[in-house]
């Protein structure tokens, strides 16, 4: 296996424990205990440590260790972290977290979008609103998805503002883990795509405040809808 590959799988093991709190902030790890616990040569312990260290997960001190950080000071914008937390026994406060996010920066980027974008951009959310169409009727969950996360990823760099555009991995995660944690309803109700399209007019037309409004519809009734699914509540629209 090559040393990508090697490496990669004990950074993921290792996050996956640590997300987990299975160690726990503040523990120190020596290499040693690295390379005996997951199997592996010092060369790969060493570089696992500092893919983690770029992550602010850990810091690596000479004559210390290697001390795990509180989870306030890890990159929680990180897609990889984002797994891991999700993946966790915390994964509903991860969720909240990220829809409260989207809460907080869609609506703006929606009515940036609208007061600036080029009309290309514009084009391309009605584009992504068709494909989930598509999708939904379809019933493919896999390729609504991906539709949907492409929709937003544009809805954000249509902004204008290169930070919230980077938040689109963000949505994506959150976008991939409703999917794969079984947070989607059995069926796609169309009511979901008629959300985007809502975004998708407001944009296009140049009306910022109807296509804040639109987008704020949409993300409070995803948010409302996991909530409901992690309470044991029955099928409902999937919204995104």
């Amino acid at each position: 296996m090559e040393l990508q590959g090697l490496h990669g799988q004990v950074v993921d093991r290792i996050g996956r424990s640590l997300a987990a709190d299975e160690i726990r902030a503040g523990e120190v790890l020596r290499l040693e205990d690295v390379q005996e616990r997951y199997g592996v040569s010092r060369t790969v312990a060493r570089e696992a440590v500092r893919v983690l260290e770029s992550k602010r997960v850990v810091t690596s001190r000479p004559r210390v260790g290697i001390t795990v950080r509180p989870l306030t000071e890890w990159n929680l914008y990180d897609p990889q972290i984002i797994r891991w937390r999700l993946a966790s026994p915390q994964r509903e406060a991860q969720l909240r977290e990220l829809a409260e996010l989207r809460a907080a920066v869609e609506p703006s980027a929606a009515a940036l979008a609208a007061s600036g974008a080029a009309p290309g951009v514009r084009a391309a959310l009605t584009e992504h609103a068709g494909a989930m169409a598509d999708a939904a009727r379809a019933n493919d969950r896999a390729r609504f998805v991906a539709a949907d996360a492409a929709f937003h990823r544009a809805l954000l760099t249509a902004s204008g503002n290169g930070m919230f555009a980077q938040l689109a991995e963000v949505t994506e995660e959150l976008l991939t883990a409703r999917r794969d944690l079984a947070l989607m309803p059995p069926d796609i109700d169309m009511s979901a795509v008629h959300r985007h399209q809502e975004v998708a007019t407001a944009v296009a037309a140049g009306h910022p405040t109807e296509a804040a409004q639109a987008v704020a519809r949409l993300v409070n009734e995803a948010h409302n809808e996991v909530e409901r699914l992690l309470e044991g509540g029955g099928p409902c629209a999937y919204r995104t």
